[in-house]
């Protein structure tokens, strides 16, 4: 007997990308539901190879015989919905950043921290974390297990995806306005993104941090230790999918480049693509439409006594988001709702 599955925010980005991951993974469903607001209701969705969805109004849905929905619609909507959802009986898996640091809500990377999940059962629902917390810690899991993380300053190129469709339509809009002369028009970002980094994701904090900049510290230690010190700075630059990021980490136990590889090497979900030469590493573009978390450019860091410095890669929509939401409704499954045959 498969589940009943249901996919929050269809008509967007990352919910477009949760079908075809639900797809590509033969993810076992006996039904597969498209969900998004009564304005997108009767349009159609791609299930994959599968063929199409209807999509149906999300306030008009009884959750009560779904036994999984995939939340991502946005935070307001979460906050709506999500604990209807899971009081219903059907386990919510969020993608926004509604839940993540309720201490009642697992914050979930499975290669990471499968067994936080045993408490999904206090209010139904899994948060999954941003995007760019995902792939950074799937990169320092093995790193913090065989010497022990102790500091970490990140900066992140995180890619227009990352702010959604209308996101990726600015930067294609913008890029083309420059060819042909025409105004630039801002609407998703507060600068011009096309030929332009800004240093500015998520709204300022009275710290003057950005909000991404403190979810990235704050997940990473929720997921990975709380004793772990960490810094971000983020960054939007004119990519369409594929987050980057420069990671420094200082660590309690000595550790080198060799040690590095050795204990990244055979860790589920990474990829250590390291050659001191032209294209001896990875780039967002080879990056979109994998699964897989990329680390290159892995040297000492001399300034501190147990460095290490590394470039890592993920494609956004899929690991920092759809991906990772699947692999935890499948790891769910395989440990906590089982159904007879």
């Amino acid at each position: 007997m498969g589940y009943k599955v249901a996919v929050v925010g269809a008509t967007g980005a990352v919910g477009r990308e949760m079908l075809t991951t639900l797809a590509e993974r033969s993810f076992p469903a006996d039904e597969v539901v498209a969900l998004a607001s009564g304005r997108s209701a009767g349009g159609q969705v791609s299930y994959g190879e599968k063929g199409t969805l209807t999509v149906q109004d999300l306030a008009k849905y009884d959750f009560s015989t779904t036994d999984i929905a995939l939340f991502s619609a946005g935070g307001d909507v979460s906050k709506e919905y999500a604990p209807k959802v899971g009081a219903a009986g059907c386990v919510v898996i969020d993608n926004s950043s509604a839940f993540r640091m309720d201490p009642d809500v697992p914050l979930v990377v499975p290669e990471v921290n499968p067994d936080a999940l045993a408490r999904y059962g206090r209010k139904n629902i899994i948060a999954n974390p941003n995007c760019s917390t995902a792939q950074l810690v799937v990169a320092l899991k093995p790193l913090h297990d065989a010497f022990g993380v102790k500091r970490v300053v990140v900066s992140t190129y995180q890619s227009v995806s990352g702010a959604g469709k209308d996101g990726m339509d600015e930067l294609f809009n913008q890029t083309r306005a420059v060819y042909v002369n025409d105004p630039i028009s801002k609407e998703q970002f507060t600068k011009q993104i096309a030929f332009n980094v800004i240093p500015h994701i998520d709204v300022f904090m009275e710290d003057g941090f950005t909000k991404e900049e403190w979810k990235m510290a704050v997940e990473t230690k929720k997921i990975l230790d709380p004793d772990i010190a960490v810094v971000a700075q983020c960054v939007r630059v004119p990519v369409f999918i594929g987050h980057s990021e420069a990671v420094f980490i200082e660590t309690r136990k000595p550790i080198d480049e060799a040690s590095a590889r050795a204990a990244m090497k055979d860790f589920p979900g990474l990829l250590v693509v390291d050659h001191r030469a032209d294209e001896g590493y990875v780039t967002p573009v080879e990056s979109a439409g994998e699964d897989a978390v990329y680390v290159s450019r892995i040297r000492k860091d001399p300034t501190v006594k147990n460095g290490l410095v590394f470039w890592c890669v993920s494609d956004n929509l899929r690991k920092g988001a759809a991906l990772n939401a699947v692999q935890i409704a499948e790891e769910l499954i395989a440990r906590h709702l089982k159904k007879a045959a």
